[in-house]
């Protein structure tokens, strides 16, 4: 889908787009073919543009899409970039940086689940993030990712789908959970417990060190970035319908990846009663 996308050329808006589909203008490369006519008054700059988005996508350079695409339209990054994709979710202390901090983040990329806990390794994300080419998140342009940027003192400057944009404009909204649940996703054992539950879970654990309350903290985390890799397909698939290519370019959607952290119900009591887990 990314190299039928013209809407991140400067000037050229969903309508200008939507006449070049119209004319059989579907790619790049056939943009550069196209007679002027079936580019308009723009031949020259789409032109220009379509070099350079070739020349672009030929070096990876996803942050250079991202940043030209708007925020709900960013889901056409995914195909191109989907295999160095990083699904990333954060858990703090409290909402703003430095008054809280980072407890754990947790890093999926369709094969393997990375995790990384306060005062034990948050400095290795910043070097494993350097691989991927795609950033994934729920809510990150407005939470995780100025987060980690401030917290962590560097600069995560890849390509970025924030799910929450891409979901609002297809209709549906709302937080994570709910989007999980109108997809008829369920979380189990960790049914109902939510970004406030994940700071009680991190007091129990400096409180106690028991291994367990961490272990759920975790689960809960990796269960946030395990259910976006199902929830970017479906979303992508959704946008591509309202497109001339249709179900043609359509993804298959992968099933939700086992958790290799377990949630323990006790310790989820203890937490949200404010008192001590004993095993």
């Amino acid at each position: 889908m990314l190299k039928s996308t013209f809407c991140h050329l400067q000037g050229i808006g969903a309508g200008s787009e939507q006449k070049l589909w119209d004319a059989g203008v579907h790619s790049w490369e056939q943009a550069l073919d196209a007679p002027a006519s079936a580019l308009g008054r723009s031949a020259d700059k789409i032109r220009r543009g379509a070099e350079e988005s070739l020349s672009r996508l030929q070096s990876a350079d996803a942050a250079w899409f991202g940043a030209k695409l708007p925020a709900n339209q960013q889901w056409r990054l995914f195909d191109s970039f989907r295999t160095r994709v990083a699904y990333v979710d954060i858990e703090t202390t409290g909402l703003a940086w430095p008054a809280a901090h980072i407890t754990t983040i947790a890093l999926y990329d369709g094969e393997q689940v990375k995790t990384y806990v306060h005062d034990r390794n948050l400095h290795e994300f910043m070097d494993d993030i350097r691989a991927y080419d795609l950033l994934v998140t729920f809510n990150g342009k407005c939470f995780d990712v100025p987060f980690i940027e401030q917290a962590l003192e560097m600069r995560l400057d890849i390509g970025h789908i924030d799910l929450r944009y891409v979901f609002r404009a297809l209709g549906v909204s709302g937080g994570l959970k709910r989007i999980e649940h109108f997809y008829g996703m369920d979380r189990g054992e960790l049914e109902g417990v939510d970004g406030y539950m994940a700071v009680l879970l991190w007091k129990l654990f400096r409180r106690t060190a028991d291994e367990k309350v961490l272990e759920t903290l975790l689960a809960y985390n990796v269960e946030d970035v395990l259910t976006l890799e199902p929830l970017m397909h479906q979303a992508y698939n959704e946008h591509l319908v309202s497109t001339p290519f249709g179900i043609s370019g359509s993804l298959t959607i992968p099933s939700l990846a086992a958790n290799p952290f377990s949630a323990t119900p006790q310790v989820i009591a203890a937490a949200r009663s404010g008192g001590s887990f004993v095993c």
